[in-house]
């Protein structure tokens, strides 16, 4: 009881810190975007740009303060570097809970440009944050089923302008572009209504990122595969909130852009998207390879601990 009450308390104490943070920066942010709507021109955005994400790193830094005052994690990350904090990359991570955005934050701000991330239409409507999101030019995308598209092949060349759109803001200066591949967070509900192939994930779509790279591809220096692994399960919101993410595991792999693919035409040729599709799921067994390995040898670890 005396356990429960306490992770309660830190987690309204979590959720508090949260929301001051964000309603001191995100107005901030606002006002500037306002400026950057009104006057939308290059040499504004390129005065701009790098003001808004100095407030946005500013956000995120705040969150890794209140997070080292309420979170007892311990933290297992690899592959840092050789990282740029000015440079262009396309980051890609397996997706399993809200932690996910405040771990690859914690893990990446100031080693690599700014996140940006493609996020579903409905998050537009997200309080406060959704503004904060519109304001630093996140892309929002609407999800369609590979039924839907086969149905609605016009919706491939909507997501493609979108995307191109975005791409080309982010072109002006250094940015990361972030992607997860899933679409949605990982649960065993999903994992086998998917019927996934995958132990720990589920089955990846390419549209996205092949979309950022028809459009980017000369600008990314690399694409950066991330795997999150929390050992003792990815903690829901709350329980985040509540200190419950005890342990976390962080693997950065430099991956080479494919120039091939990123050079083909996803939308129109049904070659390159089978080809991009064949690409990216190499990358997804051989992260679920990973987590399995990852998994084991942790559970190794503490068996050996408690035999002491």
């Amino acid at each position: 009881m005396r356990r429960t009450l306490g992770g309660t308390l830190i987690g309204v104490l979590s959720a508090l810190l949260l929301a001051l943070n964000s309603l001191f920066w995100v107005p901030l942010l606002l006002l500037l975007a306002v400026g950057k709507l009104l006057l939308p021109f290059p040499a504004v955005r390129l005065r701009l740009d790098p003001a808004l994400i100095w407030i946005a790193e500013a956000w995120i830094r705040c969150n890794g303060a209140w997070m080292r005052l309420t979170q007892a994690t311990s933290w297992d990350v690899a592959g840092l570097d050789g990282l740029a904090a000015r440079g262009w990359y396309l980051v890609n991570c397996n997706h399993q809970s809200w932690a996910d955005i405040f771990v690859l934050q914690r893990v990446l701000t100031r080693r690599i440009p700014l996140l940006k991330f493609f996020l579903k239409q409905q998050l537009l409507w997200v309080p406060v944050m959704g503004l904060a999101w519109w304001a630093l030019d996140f892309p929002f995308m609407r999800r369609h089923s590979e039924e839907t598209l086969a149905r609605h092949p016009e919706l491939r060349a909507r997501d493609q302008e979108v995307t191109r759109l975005a791409c080309e803001k982010f072109a002006l200066i250094p940015t990361s572009v972030m992607n997860f591949c899933e679409g949605t967070r990982f649960t065993p509900a999903k994992h086998a209504r998917q019927q996934s192939p995958y132990r720990h994930l589920l089955k990846p779509k390419a549209g996205g990122i092949a979309l950022a790279l028809n459009v980017m591809g000369e600008r990314f220096a690399a694409i950066l595969d991330v795997t999150i692994v929390y050992p003792d399960g990815a903690p829901n919101f709350w329980q985040f909130l509540c200190g419950g993410m005890r342990q976390v595991i962080v693997r950065v792999h430099r991956q080479p852009v494919p120039r091939a693919l990123a050079t083909g035409n996803y939308v129109e040729d049904p070659a390159v998207r089978q080809a991009f599709q064949a690409w990216l799921q190499g990358l997804w067994r051989t992260k679920d390879e990973e987590i399995d390995r990852l998994l084991a040898e942790k559970a190794t670890v503490d068996r050996a601990a408690s035999a002491v």
